[in-house]
């Protein structure tokens, strides 16, 4: 009974709509034209040989031939219509008729014939019937058709003028009536959204910075008491999968104030000036409801630097975006206590005047996580997870170097999908390794088909690697080589780089010459090279021209550097170094690789019995570790004693 009464339960009811009533007009309209005419009378159809029989029988009074339709009608005389043949068109019909209505009609073909028939019947028979001709028009068929295409025409026009106006389906700003209209989701803090700065961990600069930002807005007393103005804007900046975004949302989470969200392509349209009209109406609609918060995601959408792309001369639909948001945010016009929060990964090319104080106060950049802040984004991300055992989150972090927060939610989603493929109750510590090894080299592919030669070649080459950067003392520490396809590689090498924030040049030169061990160990144990370097060299030759033309580390050109981080090089033409300057640059850099391939091919050709028997055991188990290098070469002299104590800590 409780079902029944729940009106959740109850069946819709179909929702009037006031197309019916035309719909069962035209029907009415539709039925009266083709069924009119005999559905509400008693007239039968008949053939040529029964009118001529009832022709000489002397029963009918009259015949009409209607010319245009071929088609005749008969009408029985008063002694006919008595008469038991016609008993079922003598009947009263049901619906009667003012007008003369036949009992009878047919269909003729020729009509000469059929006319020659009954004059000849009447002359037989000596009979007074009439005949008479004469021609019908259906005036209602007739002007229907010729009202029809109109009656659509108009109808197709007030649907779609509904449907552009709103009016039947569609939401603001969706509409050609409301393509000027703002697209931003305006957030309620009881529905739409659930985060708070307790979901962002890490980000503690940032966090602070956008908290103060909250105060404002719900205390502005506090800080305008003093004589202090409320900031007009703050610009979230940092590489992708950062927080940027999650930041935004923990903001909407706890202003509870109006909080409008949407991205920098929100206000591109096909349409010239809808961009600055969708501005102008964000802007008064986070005034109608201030204090209020905007925030533009990928503001570089449209904040890109003016005049720098524009070869063909035209107008620009987004520079005129962006003055009109130039002028919102710091016009004539205050806003007042409407803050601007924008995201971009793009800072070096958004509009200079954009950056400016009294737009965007203050740039918050929120950078790649460093262990601490990656262990408390992995405690984050591991409450929904139910783990095995208690996991050690500061090996987790450490194993993650380089990894963004949205790296980091990754790994734990990728590690729990591992381990139920695996049909496990629950996800340990190894399905988080294999899931960082899954996210950094691919998939692995163990049933990809290589010939025992290659597969000889891919041994030493990673041997080489692993060997190279053993011997060096700022290569980054070893954790495992495999010779097992994963992706596109057909072997790696994993390493745990140091966590550096300046980087000098023997580090980097240790580095390129540990990338290079691959090809050098191909060279001293085959004296032939091949096509599997080449993610090496792609690595080193970035890293050598780096080297040579941004970090000024090379002795021949000196203390110069060529890049630009206003990002504004990519608009020109011409390179900001002499022809002869390039030649040098290309020299220095050949020479730098050169110089640390050399230096590999010495260190494997001195340790090249250890690094066959590498080789060896890497062929033997295709997954090798630290500690098998260990047993082979020793413990490496470079080894800081903090490094050994957490290892021995791991590995316990």
């Amino acid at each position: 009974m409780a079902k029944e009464n729940n009106p959740n339960n109850a069946p819709k009811k179909p929702r009037f709509s006031s197309w019916w009533i035309y719909g069962v007009v035209i029907a009415l309209i539709i039925g009266f034209q083709f069924f009119g005419g005999s559905t509400f009378t008693n007239t039968e159809k008949t053939t040529t040989s029964e009118l001529q029989e009832f022709l000489r029988n002397g029963d009918i009074d009259k015949i009409v031939i209607i010319t245009n339709t071929r088609q005749a009608k008969v009408f029985l005389t008063e002694e006919g219509l008595k008469k038991d043949v016609h008993k079922g068109v003598a009947e009263k019909p049901l619906f009667p008729s003012t007008g003369l209505v036949p009992q009878y009609v047919l269909d003729y073909g020729d009509l000469q014939i059929f006319q020659n028939e009954i004059t000849e019947i009447k002359k037989e028979n000596n009979l007074d019937t009439i005949i008479e001709f004469d021609t019908e028009s259906n005036v209602l068929g007739e002007l229907l058709l010729s009202l029809l295409p109109f009656a659509l025409i108009i109808g197709i026009w007030i649907y779609l003028m509904r449907r552009m106006s709103g009016g039947a389906g569609g939401g603001a700003g969706g509409q050609i009536f409301n393509i000027g209209k703002s697209k931003a989701k305006l957030f309620d803090e009881k529905t739409d959204t659930r985060t708070s700065f307790k979901d962002v961990a890490g980000l503690e600069g940032a966090k602070e910075e956008v908290q103060e930002i909250v105060e404002f807005l719900k205390n502005p007393d506090k800080y305008t008491s003093l004589g202090g103005k409320i900031p007009k804007g703050a610009l979230l900046v940092g590489p992708p999968g950062t927080g940027k975004t999650l930041l935004a949302k923990a903001v909407a989470g706890e202003a509870k104030v109006p909080f409008f969200s949407l991205s920098g392509s929100d206000f591109v349209e096909m349409f010239v000036g809808v961009g600055a009209s969708r501005v102008r109406d964000l802007f008064k609609q986070a005034k109608d409801k201030s204090p209020a918060i905007i925030f533009i995601d990928e503001i570089d959408a449209i904040g890109r630097a003016r005049g720098k792309n524009n070869f063909t001369g035209s107008n620009d639909e987004r520079e005129n975006t962006l003055n009109q948001l130039l002028t919102e945010m710091d016009g004539f016009g205050t806003n007042t206590n409407v803050i601007v929060l924008a995201a971009t990964n793009r800072a070096d090319v958004l509009d200079k005047a954009l950056m400016r104080a009294g737009r965007f106060d203050r740039q918050i950049y929120v950078d790649l996580p460093d262990l601490n802040e990656r262990k408390e984004i992995f405690e984050v991300h591991l409450r929904p997870i139910k783990t095995a055992e208690t996991l050690d989150l500061d090996f987790l972090a450490k194993q993650t170097p380089g990894f963004s927060g949205a790296d980091i939610a990754n790994v734990c989603n990728e590690a729990a999908l591992i381990a139920a493929r695996k049909e496990k109750k629950a996800v340990t510590k190894q399905d988080f390794l294999d899931a960082v090894d899954r996210i950094v080299g691919g998939l692995e592919k163990k049933n990809k088909i290589i010939t025992p030669e290659e597969k000889k070649t891919i041994a030493y080459h990673e041997a080489g690697h692993a060997t190279v950067s053993w011997m060096l003392e700022h290569a980054a520490p070893l954790v495992k080589v495999t010779i097992v396809p994963r992706g596109q590689s057909l072997g790696a090498a994993w390493y745990l780089p140091e966590e550096r924030l300046i980087v000098r040049p023997e580090q980097m030169l240790d580095e390129m010459c540990a990338t290079m061990g691959g090809r050098a160990a191909e060279k001293v144990m085959f004296d032939k090279i091949s096509t599997g370097a080449l993610s090496d060299l792609e690595k080193v030759t970035k890293q050598a021209r780096a080297m040579v033309t941004i970090y000024g580390l090379n002795d021949e050109l000196g203390n110069i550097t060529y890049y630009d981080s206003s990002g504004q090089n990519e608009y020109g033409f011409t390179k900001p170094y002499s022809e002869e300057t390039a030649q040098k640059i290309d020299l220095e850099i050949s020479k730098m690789i050169e110089e640390q391939y050399q230096r590999a091919i010495k260190l494997l050709a001195d340790n090249k019995d250890k690094l066959t028997e590498l080789a060896d055991r890497l062929l033997e188990k295709e997954v090798i570790f630290k500690d098998d290098l260990e047993k082979i070469f020793g413990k490496r002299p470079f080894e800081k004693e903090e490094l050994k104590e957490e290892e021995e800590e791991t590995a316990k």
